[in-house]
């Protein structure tokens, strides 16, 4: 068995669901410190993150990850236990196989590699390992990046380990992530029988010709890089279950994925004009998930494309699409950042599973950006 299915299976073997680390942190540490890493554990509340850096020059290469994986759900559906990595017909099957434990294997590896070869490399090399992705995301990667700022610990290039491929590993680099934001918003009426409306007031009624208004709006056109940005209501709900009652409020979650064209200010203005205009009263709350980020130039991105490239003769696309990463708190440090893992089209299913042939290539291409960038 390779070196990186066998660190691929103790990582899927540790039940590490959101917020726990399950010690994936602690197996990385012990492999990191014989290559002279200098780690660090950084807790916050109920999250455990991983900083661990060799070297102090610049340039400060970082791969990115988490620890953490969804729930199973429901075990009956799985063909084999989710926490006992088993190999079928080529395929590593667990949770976390793909999202993300498989990248973690082949970044550790890759590393390993790479050291034997060029003991005294240049710039540094770090490792950013969280157990808060799949969770809320307040306790992990952002809290990292925010102490390192306080100390002037700036990362230059970033690659994420999130599956970013379709097909094949390699086929799709993700050099960009949309901007996620989100609005709650409570459109207050008055309550009363459906019977006597003149004594009440509907906020739905109030609400709808609004929402339609904002539905139909054109955001942006989007760019190069992004699709335009998209306005869409995932939750609604007003009334007490009764037929004959009209309700006192309508509370409508919506949430828009922007481009580069926007930002979130241009997004609350345009929503807070409307909703006015339409002479609503209402209280609006929002939740900024991330900005957008955009790498479209730099010596790692054409670091990553050559290395894939080179792996599977073939160049990977370039694109932007999908949902959040924590590339979006590394990118606010002005850091190259992309996204570049293993197939995703079993994440978060039952059954997750990940080719072992991807994995091995995978290896090879973080290995390859290590030789080009540091070498």
């Amino acid at each position: 068995m390779s070196e990186v299915i066998a660190l691929a299976r103790d990582f899927i073997g540790r039940q590490s669901v959101t917020p726990e680390d399950a010690g994936c942190q602690q197996l990385m540490i012990e492999r990191l410190e014989k290559l002279g890493f200098v780690c660090e554990v950084m807790v916050f509340d109920d999250t455990t993150n991983l900083w661990a850096r060799r070297g102090t020059a610049a340039p400060l290469f970082t791969f990115a990850g988490h620890t953490d994986v969804v729930p199973a759900g429901d075990l009956a559906q799985w063909h084999t236990p989710p926490f006992e990595p088993t190999e079928i017909d080529g395929y590593l099957h667990g949770r976390g196989a793909a999202d993300m434990k498989g990248s973690l294997a082949c970044m550790v590896v890759a590393v390993e590699r790479f050291l034997a070869e060029n003991p005294d490399h240049n710039g540094s090399i770090a490792f950013l390992i969280t157990s808060d992705e799949e969770g809320p995301f307040i306790n992990g990667t952002t809290r990292v990046i925010d102490t390192l700022a306080a100390r002037n610990e700036i990362i230059d290039m970033c690659i994420v380990g999130e599956p970013s491929s379709t097909h094949h590993v390699g086929d799709v680099v993700k050099n960009g992530r949309r901007g996620s934001i989100t609005g709650d918003l409570i459109v207050k009426g008055i309550q009363g029988h459906v019977a006597y409306p003149h004594l009440a007031n509907n906020p739905v009624h109030q609400a709808l010709p609004a929402l339609a208004e904002l539905a139909a709006t054109t955001w942006d056109n989007g760019n190069e890089y992004f699709p335009p940005t998209s306005f869409q209501i995932p939750n609604l709900h007003a009334g007490t279950g009764a037929s004959n009652v009209i309700p006192g409020d309508f509370n409508v979650q919506f949430n828009l994925r922007f481009s580069t064209e926007l930002t979130d200010e241009d997004i609350k203005r345009k929503i807070h004009s409307v909703l006015d205009a339409h002479g609503l009263e209402y209280q609006l709350n929002w939740t900024l998930s991330g900005h957008p980020f955009l790498t479209d130039t730099g010596e790692l991105l054409h670091a990553v494309v050559d290395a894939v490239e080179e792996v599977n003769h073939q160049k990977p696309q370039l694109l932007t699409t999908g949902g959040t990463s924590d590339g979006r708190f590394i990118a606010r440090m002005g850091a190259q950042v992309i996204e570049l893992g293993p197939c995703n089209a079993t994440i978060h299913k039952v059954n997750e599973c990940v080719s072992t042939a991807d994995l091995e290539k995978l290896t090879d291409m973080y290995e390859k950006v290590l030789e080009k960038l540091l070498k």
